[in-house]
């Protein structure tokens, strides 16, 4: 399914995150890490794992949950509900945990997305790994870290990133644009997907707008919700058009005929049609919702 909108919820308030899948977020992401205070971390480990756990608890969305930088596997065993302290009991009830996905902060190499993977593989899991990736180090290493095996999305950090090099934020932007970009052609070139930072300004429904717009102009799959409030925007920003969706339609069906034909050369409303289009309608219909496809 897309990716057009990941809602974080806090770890330590199961109140929220039993709430969250009413937003309509393509993904949600359980924090356990910024949106949680050192001396809670162990609380929320264990109220994210009773959540997770509820067989009442099962949203159509993708699950995922941010683990902490310092602690993946401590974060993991309190999720999965591991007896084992350590990642070898595979049978300690993982199998009833409604979890799809893990999200890794402050990557900095594709040695971290490969370890966390192998944390989620000892414990019985095979789940896809959001790489964060949120300094300068991160951001320089951002094609081997999409390249690696388990990486499934490639997540931009504007917030750290500035803090990291010493950058002042500004509504611009252009501070952080080049690391912007960067991350999206490293997403590409290793066909994962690309999931924009976040607008840390929930009240400004305009300024969202706008910046989600330009993030799927810049060729961004999805972009990160901070507030329930915040995912209706993104997720219209990142789902095509119908006029969009129509032509794609019409670019694939006429492809299927030419090729049928044994033709390599057709046209759609006499424009002549070639490879690069017919991923751009491709990747339309990837992004439009299932009843459009």
């Amino acid at each position: 399914m897309p990716r057009r909108s990941l809602l974080f919820s806090p770890g330590d308030s199961p109140d929220l995150m039993r709430k969250a899948p009413g937003a309509g977020a393509d993904v949600i992401c359980f924090d356990l890490e910024d949106a949680v205070a050192p001396a809670r971390k162990d609380e929320a480990r264990a109220a994210v794992g009773e959540v997770l756990a509820d067989p009442s608890f099962d949203p159509d969305a993708e699950v995922c949950v941010r683990l902490t930088a310092e602690s993946p596997a401590v974060d993991l065993d309190g999720v999965l509900g591991s007896d084992s302290g350590n990642g070898v009991d595979a049978e300690a009830g993982t199998d009833d945990v409604r979890l799809d996905a893990v999200m890794l902060p402050k990557v900095e190499s594709a040695d971290r997305v490969d370890r966390v993977a192998a944390l989620c593989a000892e414990r019985g899991r095979d789940l896809a790994v959001f790489a964060l990736v949120e300094t300068a180090a991160g951001i320089l290493s951002a094609q081997s870290i999409a390249a690696a095996d388990a990486t499934d999305a490639l997540v931009f950090g504007a917030e750290d990133l500035a803090a990291d090099v010493g950058a002042t934020r500004t509504d611009e932007g252009t501070e952080v644009l080049y690391a912007r970009e960067h991350v999206v052609l490293a997403a590409s070139a290793a066909e994962v997907d690309a999931i924009d930072t976040v607008y840390t300004d929930f009240s400004d429904d305009a300024g969202l707008r706008e910046d989600a717009a330009f993030a799927r102009r810049l060729g961004y799959d999805g972009k990160l919700a901070i507030h329930p409030a915040q995912v209706g925007p993104i997720t219209e920003a990142f789902t095509p058009d119908p006029e969009d969706i129509e032509w794609a339609r019409a670019v694939l069906d006429a492809r299927d005929e030419a090729e049928s034909a044994g033709r390599a050369v057709f046209e759609v409303d006499g424009e002549m049609v070639d490879a690069p289009l017919i991923a751009q309608a491709e990747g339309i219909l990837d992004r439009a919702p299932e009843t459009d496809r």
